[in-house]
């Protein structure tokens, strides 16, 4: 399946049915009277979050998405049925924005969570609503209210719990591929990764979802390379994983290359929690991993994990931090949702 994370799609709310102008006809009945019914709500447009999606590549082949129009209202007071919705199914972790793809909507980041992004047009009135003491056969009646449209855009930002970043070639992927089961292209060239992977990591009774985004280099937040855009995907993680290749001559360079990209590209990302791992360490000798494991906990200024994930060496340490760093990240961030009011719809 291809990885799309952002779509525009143009959406209308259904216009609602037209009143009546009816009158009351029966045998044995001299003044029957007017009995037009009112006409049915247009339906609405509304967003959901579903579980088991984590692309917006059906928005590339569908881009309009229109809910029915309200039926018109009928003789002896019969008013339309409602017009039937029109459902987006996104996945969860998708921002909503307006035309101009800086105005957020919603925000849907829990399974099941509904949003109504356009309101059907009310039913108009039939010729019943309108009799009075004056006017005792009305023959008029309402049309029914237009729907709503508009164009928006739908930005998916992956939710995962640890995001793994790093220069190319730096062993994301294979680190991935090795504590989960998911199967990302892996081979020795740079931007093997071109779109981010998920992978879920289970040890000890724990879980966690793991995030892996194409490497950055210098200059990303201005477009070199495949850029920043990717980023987007590890803003609602607890922890980054920042892995450093034991291939690298300069090691202060290499973190500080990436460090320097996540403070340009802001959204909290260079404030979050970081686990510093020296990865590839299989391929160099035990003298030369020590002296760069002390260079670049020099230059982070905390303790270096060792990893590689070839051998799974030093796998065990660094998957009990990175659960650890998870939840102590959640036991913080607890109070701060019980807080929150409920998004109302």
């Amino acid at each position: 399946m291809k990885f799309l994370d952002q779509a525009r799609v143009f959406i209308r709310s259904g216009a609602g049915g037209a009143g009546a102008v009816s009158f009351r006809r029966e045998k044995f009945l001299e003044f029957g009277g007017p009995d037009g019914g009112d006409g049915g709500r247009g339906g609405d447009v509304w967003a959901e979050a579903v579980d088991g999606l984590n692309t917006l590549i059906d928005y590339r082949y569908q881009q309009h998405f229109y809910a029915k129009t309200g039926m018109h209202g009928m003789g002896r007071n019969r008013t339309g049925g409602k017009g039937a919705d029109a459902l987006l199914k996104v996945p969860v972790g998708t921002q909503i924005f307006a035309e101009d793809n800086a105005t957020l909507i919603c925000d849907l980041t829990a399974k099941g969570q509904r949003f109504r992004l356009a309101k059907g047009g009310n039913g108009g009135f039939g010729n019943l609503h309108f009799t009075t003491s004056t006017n005792r056969a009305p023959r008029r009646a309402n049309p029914g209210q237009e729907g709503q449209e508009q164009a928006i855009w739908l930005r998916l930002k992956l939710i995962a719990d640890a995001g793994l970043v790093g220069l190319p070639n730096a062993g994301k992927s294979t680190f991935l591929s090795v504590v989960t089961a998911a199967r990302p292209k892996i081979a020795d060239y740079p931007f093997t990764t071109l779109h981010p992977n998920l992978g879920v990591a289970r040890a000890a009774g724990r879980e966690a979802v793991l995030a892996d985004i194409p490497g950055l280099i210098a200059g990303a937040h201005e477009g070199v390379g495949i850029g920043d855009r990717f980023l987007g995907h590890i803003e609602r993680t607890n922890v980054l994983v920042h892995l450093v290749s034991a291939h690298n001559d300069d090691m202060a360079a290499a973190y500080r290359t990436v460090r320097k990209e996540l403070a340009a590209y802001g959204h909290g990302l260079a404030e979050k929690p970081e686990l510093v791992v020296l990865s590839q360490i299989d391929s160099i000798s035990a003298e030369e991993r020590r002296a760069k494991q002390a260079a670049l906990a020099a230059a982070c200024g905390r303790p270096v994990f060792a990893l590689s994930a070839v051998t799974h060496s030093g796998l065990a340490p660094l998957m009990h931090a990175v659960f650890d760093a998870i939840e102590a990240a959640r036991k913080q961030d607890a109070p701060l949702a019980k807080k929150t009011p409920a998004e109302e719809i």
